[in-house]
């Protein structure tokens, strides 16, 4: 087995340089929002210590070095397979940032970095095909040292770090023995089973926020009821007791057709334009409608 020595020097400056630069930038704004930012109603970003954002990181690097090694880089795969990788690590670290204020706008971009990367796999499991390759079975013993690499780092490492607390270099270095080996199928593998575990993960948190959008409700509900909270406790703090008309907005109301959960919304044209009513969370597919 040997390795591409150069690659991984020109690699290691250039992931010391961008660490230090993310790491500066980071503090930079982690000073300025603590500073000056209000707290916000839900929580965004983050993402820089997800695994599944790290293993899409893993592979966009795999994959750009897969190309300029092994395939033409003038051929329209080789930006076919480093736009889909990019774009499956690209789209985790916009749903993430999305996350504060649009729960479906999420969801859709973790969709689309799911999507990217099964295209990408199906490049791989073809580049393997088209040459005769054999696939690594999931139960192979090439496969699951590629899918213990996690646990070994755990039972060698002293110091008690998580893979997750690790720089981007010294993660690529736990997979190097594969992703940096000069047989085509070996990489090919690895990378294989690397992107089925990126799915696994973005599986996991699609149904997760699936499920909190269900029990939770979206951004429009949650700044509604916030809203309707922080007027109920002016009321209260100057003395002012709500009529029985404003109390009955300090709950979200059910829809009277279908029985979702409603949210506030404001008509734009007809005789009530700019007024606001309550609308079913379920529009357009339910058009049932309440009044203030």
């Amino acid at each position: 087995m040997v390795s591409d020595r150069s690659d991984r020097s020109d690699r290691s400056d250039r992931s010391d340089r961008s660490d230090r630069s993310d790491r500066s930038d980071r503090s930079d704004r982690s000073d300025r929002s603590d500073r000056s930012d209000p707290k916000r109603i839900r929580p965004s970003g983050g993402y820089r210590r997800t695994v599944s954002f790290q293993t899409a990181t893993l592979i966009y690097d795999a994959t750009y070095w897969f190309c300029q090694k092994f395939l033409d880089p003038r051929s329209r795969m080789v930006d076919q397979m480093v736009q889909a990788a990019r774009s499956g690590r690209q789209n985790i670290a916009e749903a993430s940032r999305f996350s504060a204020t649009s729960s479906q706008t999420e969801l859709r971009l973790l969709n689309a970095a799911r999507s990217s990367l099964e295209e990408l796999l199906l490049d791989y499991e073809d580049f393997l095909r088209h040459r005769h390759f054999p696939q690594w079975t999931p139960q192979s013993p090439h496969a699951q040292a590629v899918r213990r690499v996690p646990l070994v780092f755990q039972r060698k490492d002293a110091s008690g770090r998580q893979m997750t607390d690790l720089s981007d270099q010294e993660r690529w270095e736990l997979y190097a023995p594969w992703l940096e080996h000069d047989d085509p199928a070996v990489r090919a593998n690895a990378l294989i089973c690397l992107i089925h575990q990126a799915n696994y993960l973005l599986d996991k948190q699609i149904a997760a926020l699936e499920q909190q959008f269900i029990h939770q409700g979206g951004y429009t509900e949650q700044l509604a009821a916030a809203r309707l909270a922080e007027r109920q406790r002016r009321r209260e703090a100057n003395g002012q007791p709500g009529t029985n008309r404003v109390a009955a907005t300090d709950t979200i109301p059910d829809c009277p057709r279908c029985g979702k959960p409603m949210v506030l919304r404001t008509a734009r044209t007809g005789k009530n334009a700019g007024q606001q009513f309550w609308g079913c969370s379920g529009y357009p597919e339910c058009k049932g409608a309440r009044e203030l």
